[in-house]
């Protein structure tokens, strides 16, 4: 990964240092995430994707988020403990972060300037909303909460990405 957006320092949920082109070297799914919400179940496919596409190029990383109503309240050892625990999430995942407001994350500042399909950038809607980085770093798609990771328009997109 080569653009400014890759080069953003971030840090893990363990504390560790680090940006996206450390953490990708190809494609990559970057979802904000939470434990306590009606969409956590998406773990389960995000989890799939990381072990179908992991071997051909892409790495879903999650940003625990406690922005949408306090659900995902816990510590970063609670939050690792759960992933693991209940939905054995292997993908890397970042340090809790704000992806709207003041504090916003530079990350979230780069990537909500990207429309959805209806066109709309702007604010993260809620818990698991998605962008499709190519391999050089650039946001090449923008899926809102509801769109499940296996849903087949976010299949098609990670298979064009991947040229696949």
């Amino acid at each position: 990964m080569t653009s400014a957006l890759t080069a953003i320092p971030l840090t893990t949920l363990d504390g560790r240092s680090t940006t996206l082109a450390e953490l990708a070297d190809g494609a990559a799914l970057v979802v904000n995430v939470a434990s306590k919400c009606g969409l956590t179940p998406q773990y389960t496919a995000l989890e799939q994707l990381a072990k179908d596409y992991g071997p051909r190029g892409l790495t879903v990383i999650g940003v625990p988020c406690n922005q949408f109503m306090g659900q995902e309240p816990g510590s970063a050892e609670e939050i690792q403990e759960f992933c693991s625990t209940t939905y054995g999430v292997t993908f890397p995942l970042l340090a809790k972060t704000d992806v709207n407001g003041a504090d916003r994350h530079p990350l979230y500042a780069e990537l909500t300037k990207t429309a959805d399909d209806a066109g709309e950038a702007g604010d993260v809607q809620w818990n698991f909303e998605k962008f499709l980085l190519a391999p050089g770093g650039e946001v090449v798609k923008r899926f809102r909460p509801r769109t499940t990771p296996d849903d087949p328009a976010v299949i098609a997109a990670i298979d064009d990405v991947l040229g696949t």
